[in-house]
């Protein structure tokens, strides 16, 4: 089934582009989310009419999430966990509990804009993402450790990592 993109959507296209996707990817995660809109002769010419407008709105939603970016950076959260002896969580972090994490720190996001590279089942120090906007992804780090001492430690290490690197650049 061919559509039109009504904004970028990632590993998709970019907004304005005619792709072939599934129609079951198209009925329900495409169009309910307002990502796309079916190809015909008549949504092509209003997408040509409304471009435009759309383009503006798209960069100022794009700004808007960089200001909340920019914000976010450098938020740590940390997470007391019990572990094995070889560091392993019995058990693993997920979205979720990272979600209610961000959102006592006073971001509002929700589950589906947490995106986590491999599951988090370690203690130490992790990194996931929060994607605000296609285009935009602001870093949390996460600490992992047993206790509040361990956790406070591991940051200070990561802390003091980071400005060996920084020196050895200089």
């Amino acid at each position: 089934m061919q559509v039109i993109l009504l904004r970028r959507v990632e590993k998709l296209g970019q907004m304005g582009d005619l792709v072939d996707v599934k129609p079951g990817f198209f009925r329900n995660f495409l169009f309910p989310r307002g990502f796309a809109d079916r190809a015909s002769e008549s949504k092509i010419q209003w997408f040509k009419e409304q471009k435009a407008q759309l383009e503006a709105e798209n960069l100022a939603t794009q700004k808007e999430a960089e200001t909340l970016a920019a914000k976010m950076s450098g938020l740590t959260l940390t997470f007391i966990r019990p572990a094995g002896e070889t560091g392993h969580l019995y058990g693993s972090i997920r979205t979720k509990e990272i979600v209610e994490a961000v959102v006592e720190s006073g971001f509002t996001i929700n589950r589906s804009q947490v995106f986590i590279e491999h599951p988090i089942k370690t203690l130490g120090i992790h990194t996931v993402y929060i994607v605000l906007h296609p285009d935009v992804r602001a870093p949390i780090t996460l600490n992992i450790a047993l206790s509040d001492d361990e956790a406070l430690a591991q940051f200070n290490d990561q802390k003091n990592e980071f400005l060996e690197a920084q020196e050895t650049e200089n």
